[in-house]
């Protein structure tokens, strides 16, 4: 199985469930691992037989900065719905971190698997 992956994909949003973050913008990253069978996109050189990077970031860029979540669980999973039903992902693995959130550590967050089976690389 070939995995397509976006690293460190940063994003302002408002998150959280006290009330001083309902009006604030804090930053998320989202990391992404997707399945993907590359050989056709190798072949033809096109992008049109990829699973475009690009535009799978510009959607949860454009969704995730235009919404509001209280969980990192619940931004997560629309993130994952969103990857795996308008881009024909069959299986992914989405780590959403909230950076600086807890003193003492870099960030927290959530690591969700979508899909199967498990690559065997992984």
């Amino acid at each position: 199985m070939d995995i397509v992956y976006i690293d460190q994909l940063h994003i302002q949003t408002v998150i959280g469930i006290y009330d001083w973050e309902k009006e604030i913008k804090q930053e998320v990253c989202l990391d992404l691992q997707m399945a993907n069978d590359n050989r056709r996109g190798a072949a033809t050189n096109d992008v049109n037989d990829t699973l475009d990077y690009m535009a799978v970031s510009k959607r949860l860029i454009a969704f995730v900065g235009d919404n509001q979540f209280e969980l990192m669980e619940n931004l997560a999973e629309c993130c994952a719905e969103i990857v795996i039903q308008e881009f024909g992902v069959s299986w992914l693995r989405l780590k959403a971190a909230k950076p600086g959130a807890v003193a003492g550590a870099a960030a927290v967050g959530v690591i969700i698997e979508r899909g199967g089976p498990r690559p065997d690389c992984l």
